[in-house]
């Protein structure tokens, strides 16, 4: 597997392969399906990081740097931004690996703000992090 830049042994929080039902009439892949799969990148570890249900408040600073195209594999690598006392900021990259040449390409970055939800669907505080 090709190495992805940026910090050293980062791992996706998702990898899926994109489909043509995915596609537009041209074979490019919707920047609403890529969206979602960064929207569910950043639930995964903002769940982890709340310890619960967590909900997308905001999506901020989005850019489509690059098409998707039916066969790439597309990786969403996540970090974390700022934790406040009911929302998680995080950093949401999407990588592809070229399905035919195997190169590695960022295509799209964004900023989202996920709020943490009680059982009753309301924002509660996000727990201290633990102490390493």
């Amino acid at each position: 597997m090709a190495k992805y830049p940026g910090e050293e042994g980062r791992v996706p929080e998702t990898r899926t392969i994109a489909m043509p039902a995915d596609a537009n009439p041209n074979g490019d892949i919707f920047g609403g399906w890529v969206l979602s799969q960064m929207d569910i990148a950043a639930g995964m570890t903002c769940t982890r990081r709340a310890a619960g249900r967590v909900a997308t408040v905001a999506i901020e600073a989005m850019t489509f740097h690059l098409p998707v195209f039916v066969g790439d594999s597309v990786s969403c690598f996540v970090k974390i931004l700022h934790v406040g006392k009911t929302s998680i900021t995080v950093h949401v990259e999407t990588w592809v690996e070229r399905s035919r040449a195997g190169d590695l390409v960022k295509v799209t970055e964004g900023n989202f703000v996920m709020v943490a939800l009680d059982e009753a669907r309301q924002p509660r505080p996000v727990p201290p992090a633990e102490s390493a």
